[in-house]
């Protein structure tokens, strides 16, 4: 599905996201000054250390130091991830990182302990966290990770971004125009629709161009891959 959004917004003329994840320092630095980093961890000496680090990098750094103050807070609209000890006074970070999805609250998690627990790490992995550090951490691995999950963040915010921009166009269509693209999506000729509908071939066309206007689609292949997205309801396809 993510490989369809991009070549949609592609095809589109919109700026697809960046497709890999550079490990070196230099491109911390130049995606970092925008970016906001929550770090929940009951011991302070490490979430101060933590911080400290990715401070130093140019990111914007939130401390916490359980679940509940985390969830007690508003978070600033901007590219973000959390990093969590998994083993916390209260609600644990598996816990966190399951309510968070709960609430849908996508925020690319990044898990940490200092016991090593394996199962822990696959619950933690198979529940989409990034990453998986085990204490004590490495600066590199920790600013990886993080950098890992900011771009994860901002892949999500840049795709919300563009179906919401995809919606307000189809939101202009009038309901005579919504109603020629499903057919002419499901492989419908004009004749064919101006029957079902009983309208005349003329405006059949008339309405097809319109639509297409507005939605910026020069061809039926796009079109298709448009309301695929949008997953509007269709007409069976046409044998």
């Amino acid at each position: 599905m993510a490989r369809k959004y991009n070549d949609l917004w592609h095809d589109i003329c919109f700026r697809p996201p960046a497709s890999s994840i550079s490990r070196h320092v230099g491109d911390h630095l130049r995606m970092s000054s925008s970016a906001f980093v929550h770090i929940v961890d009951d011991d302070e000496s490490v979430c101060e250390s933590l911080g400290d680090l990715l401070r130093s990098m140019d990111y914007q750094v939130a401390l916490y130091r359980s679940a509940a103050e985390f969830l007690n807070v508003r978070y600033p609209d901007a590219p973000s991830c959390l990093v969590t000890d998994i083993r916390l006074p209260g609600t644990s970070g598996l816990e966190l990182q399951e309510r968070l999805a709960r609430l849908k609250i996508m925020l690319p998690v990044i898990l940490m302990t200092g016991h090593g627990d394996i199962s822990m790490s696959v619950r933690g992995m198979k529940a989409g966290a990034v990453d998986f550090l085990t204490k004590p951490i490495r600066d590199q691995d920790l600013l990886d990770a993080v950098a890992a999950g900011i771009r994860i963040d901002q892949a999500r915010r840049q795709e919300a971004r563009r179906m919401g921009e995809l919606q307000e166009r189809f939101a202009r269509l009038t309901r005579r125009e919504r109603e020629v693209i499903t057919f002419v999506t499901s492989g419908f000729m004009n004749k064919e629709i101006a029957n079902k509908l009983s309208i005349s071939e003329v405006t059949v066309k008339m309405h097809r161009r319109n639509a297409a206007q507005k939605l910026g689609a020069n061809s039926v292949a796009k079109l298709v891959r448009m309301v695929e997205i949008l997953d509007i309801q269709r007409p069976p396809e046409k044998s």
